[in-house]
């Protein structure tokens, strides 16, 4: 029997969760959302992957909106 991992990030890069979070909000709403400077001075998927990298509370508040945004992008109305 095959075990699925209940972990809804499981196997999603950070690259893939910050391109889906940019091509669904766009950076100036991202930014509004998680209010860092990555997003809002001269943002970047590269930059933002930068500094999400090595700022854990960042990279969770960015994981958390993924996953909140998780049941949007299945049911786009």
């Amino acid at each position: 029997m095959e075990s699925k991992s209940k972990d809804p990030l499981h196997g999603i890069t950070l690259q893939k969760i910050v391109e889906t979070l940019v091509d669904y909000y766009g950076f100036d709403t991202l930014g509004e959302l998680i209010p860092v400077k990555c997003f809002n001075s001269n943002p970047s998927v590269k930059s933002s992957l930068t500094f999400l990298r090595k700022t854990d509370w960042a990279r969770k508040k960015v994981e958390d909106l993924y996953i909140k945004t998780l049941p949007r992008l299945s049911n786009p109305d």
